[in-house]
């Protein structure tokens, strides 16, 4: 097998909105990646408002600058009633962006910061989330007009390596133990396949339920689960791409697209 590589880095400066691209990517404390999912969406009892429990959230355009520290927001196919576009200040103008948001979405919201391993989905592996870029094609597809860009944006991954088809299922082993690969100076633990929730099952511009998508990819998935997968990790199919953890000693180290991946052997978590 040849040697992947780290193909792109994706991070969502807020949690549930679009991701931007970036070049290199730095570990913080807590093992996530600088910028992703520091700011989170919540409402007025502190629930995070994504697209797990907000379908309206899908319908949120982001472009992010992340040197100036800002965020362009619009509405796909706005409405009479949905706000304009607009650009903000992440801090100057937090309360500005706040009312853009509960004008759109109809209900009080705040934008909580997090500089300190941001609100990741995973709390127990909170390290960023890794795919193969061939596994993004083989997935899409299973599915008439759905490009393997359109997937990746339904999926949400932090890291896209080189490979074949589900190489990142060769990034986790048995139950209890993890796989070490290192990329540029870090080195970071796989641990399991992910579990998936709602959000892959919709388009991402307008939040509609892709019919028959769950169904269809549990199918393909068992049907095509590689031998090198411990399907140990499976109690359902409904899982992809790989979650993982960053030992302490690899937080502030830093990697850039291009950099080469090397991957160990499984040890106990």
């Amino acid at each position: 097998m040849t040697a992947p590589t780290l193909e792109s880095i994706r991070v969502h400066p807020i949690k549930s909105l679009d991701a931007t691209v970036r070049e290199t990517a730095r570990i913080v404390e807590g093992g996530g990646l600088a910028w992703d999912r520091r700011y989170s969406i919540v409402d007025s009892d502190g629930e995070y408002v994504n697209g797990k429990r907000e379908r309206a959230i899908h319908r949120i355009g982001a472009a992010f600058d992340l040197e100036m520290g800002r965020v362009s927001l619009r509405v796909h196919d706005p409405g009479p009633g949905d706000p304009s576009p607009r650009g903000f200040d992440l801090e100057d103008d937090r309360t500005a962006l706040e009312a853009w948001l509960a004008e759109y979405l109809g209900d009080e919201v705040s934008l909580r910061r997090n500089d300190e391993g941001g609100f990741p989905d995973d709390t127990d592996a909170a390290g960023p989330t890794v795919i193969a870029s061939g596994t993004l094609a083989a997935v899409a597809a299973w599915f008439e007009g759905i490009t393997p860009a359109e997937l990746c944006r339904r999926l949400r991954p932090n890291l896209v390596l080189s490979g074949e088809a589900f190489a990142e299922d060769r990034l986790y082993d048995r139950p209890g133990t993890v796989v070490p690969f290192e990329i540029g100076g870090a080195t970071i633990h796989g641990e399991s396949p992910c579990a998936r929730c709602v959000v892959p099952t919709r388009d991402p511009d307008t939040g509609a339920e892709t019919e028959g998508f769950r169904e269809r990819f549990v199918e393909r998935r068992r049907a095509t689960l590689p031998e090198w997968a411990n399907e140990a990790q499976f109690d359902h199919y409904f899982r992809l791409m790989v979650n993982t953890r960053v030992p302490p000693e690899s937080w502030g180290e830093a990697f850039s697209v291009g950099d080469p991946v090397t991957v160990g052997s499984p040890r106990p978590e």
